[in-house]
């Protein structure tokens, strides 16, 4: 499939102005959509440059389709390898058992794929028009009325839209602006004004190319995928072979809740390699499963690209309020088991897109009307992906005694019955309903999608009929 153009989107949507504030997948993505879409955007980045952090990152069925729907997945697919299954080894190398992937392609019509996390970023960053995209763009106050939405950021800067959208992870500033605009009003959930729940720590990085001679599982065009559980230790780790002779690696270890670390996740809330020395020299003898100890992995991984991380897991009730609505860990914080956070940030920004092309005029009422749309159709599904995400981090990093239990009998069953959750996921699988749908090549069903209504590919030359508008609504929302 070629590339698509905004031309490409029937009946293009009338003219307002989104702001996108965080460029993660989510953020990225969205900027993608809009921009297919004929939407006018700018993305605002806190980071003065993207710095390549992060470890592997897997992805299928779920999100695959909207990158074919883009035209780009011949190139995502050149960036990285099939995975057959995660193999969950002991310190000495021994095997606990595997959760296989063998059915997953012939079901679902795609493959499970690895890559490293940059990669697929310079990807997306690469099909977004440079002007649209501001980097060093610390957002510090947002404002919003039934007209509009301003930003100010800390270079001085102020920026106006009709809509704003929070793609700014976990610990959000538009957010945070948006919950004490409504705490203020009485409107915001108790349980939203709790913080996050850490679950693990956790170091990571990606190496530079390493000598397959040295590691001949490089050698292989699939991506291994191996997770080792420390023994008498509150520590596990993995690592990810992926294209290039690149190998994708961190180490998890399970916390609990203190002071000192709620003081820690202030000063470490973003990715951040300032941090790291002594996780590293405690984790740096740990054994590699693909040869030799941990630490030649962290030597061969430049030292700047290598984090130090909380791992929070949380929900949050709020997604909107007046003009700002949030995708991604702004409002889901997912465990990093199987990409379901990156996943479901992506399949935020594909509904969301979907709804703000279906949006006639961006009055006050119309831009509710959509937010609540987009949570309508996603909430259930985050909650059922959250679900799967603690269950998957449980088997795959938890150290107690039933949880060691719950892996032996999970990685050990039938690949049928592994098979049985992991395809239920794939049922689900958004796509951008203003582009051409990407065909099913599986034998499983796939979830109805809400249609776009003024989408309509053979009356693309054609004029929609404008509904008629009701009347706005006169309460400002301000922060």
């Amino acid at each position: 499939m070629s590339p698509t153009t905004s031309s490409d989107a029937a009946d293009p949507p009338r003219n307002f102005h989104v702001l996108i504030v965080g460029a993660g997948l989510g953020g990225l993505l969205m900027a993608i959509l809009l921009d297919k879409a004929g939407i006018s955007f700018e993305l605002f980045e806190k980071a003065e440059k993207i710095k390549p952090l992060g470890a592997a990152l897997s992805l299928a069925a779920n999100i695959l389709p909207v990158f074919e729907q883009l035209g780009i997945l011949e190139e995502v697919m050149a960036l990285s390898y099939p995975s057959k299954s995660i193999e969950m080894l002991k310190e000495d190398g021994s095997k606990i058992g595997a959760f296989s992937f063998l059915e997953y392609k012939a079901k679902s019509g795609y493959d499970v794929i690895c890559f490293a996390r940059a990669a697929l970023y310079d990807l997306m960053l690469s099909k977004i028009p440079p002007k649209n995209v501001h980097m060093k763009k610390r957002v510090l106050s947002v404002t919003q009325s039934e007209d509009g939405v301003l930003i100010r950021t800390q270079d001085g800067g102020v920026h106006h839209g009709e809509i704003l959208i929070g793609a700014d992870g976990a610990y959000s500033a538009v957010r945070t602006n948006l919950y004490e605009m409504l705490s203020k009003e009485n409107k915001l959930p108790r349980s939203d004004a709790q913080g996050l729940d850490v679950a693990y720590s956790c170091l990571l990085g990606t190496t530079e190319p390493l000598d397959p001679e040295k590691y001949p599982m490089l050698k292989d065009k699939e991506s291994h995928f191996l997770q080792v559980l420390g023994k008498d230790k509150p520590h596990s780790w993995y690592v990810i072979t992926v294209p290039n002779n690149v190998v994708c690696w961190a180490v998890f270890m399970q916390i609990g809740q203190s002071e000192e670390v709620k003081e820690q996740m202030q000063r470490n809330s973003s990715w951040d390699a300032d941090r790291n020395q002594d996780m590293i020299k405690e984790v740096y003898n740990f054994s590699n499963p693909i040869g030799g100890v941990l630490g030649e992995l962290i030597d061969a991984t430049d030292r700047n690209n290598i984090s130090k991380v909380f791992l929070e897991e949380k929900l949050f009730e709020t997604w909107h309020g007046g003009r700002t609505v949030l995708i991604g860990d702004a409002i889901h914080k997912f465990l990093p088991a199987g990409g379901q956070g990156a996943m479901a940030a992506m399949q935020d920004a594909v509904i969301l897109a979907n709804c703000l092309y279906d949006m006639y005029e961006p009055n006050y009422k119309n831009v509710r009307a959509a937010f609540k749309d987009y949570k309508a159709q996603r909430e259930s599904h985050v909650k059922f992906s959250m679900e799967r995400s603690v269950t998957m981090g449980k088997l795959m990093f938890g150290q107690k005694f039933l949880e060691r239990q719950m892996r032996k009998l999970v990685y050990n069953m039938p690949v049928w019955l592994q098979s049985k959750s992991y395809l239920k996921m794939c049922e689900y699988r958004p796509q951008v309903m203003f582009l051409p749908q990407a065909p099913n090549p599986g034998s499983l069903p796939v979830l109805p999608q809400k249609p776009c209504k003024r989408y309509n590919p053979k009356a693309a030359s054609e004029p929609a009929t404008e509904p008629a508008v009701e009347t706005l609504e006169t309460t400002t929302v301000a922060a």
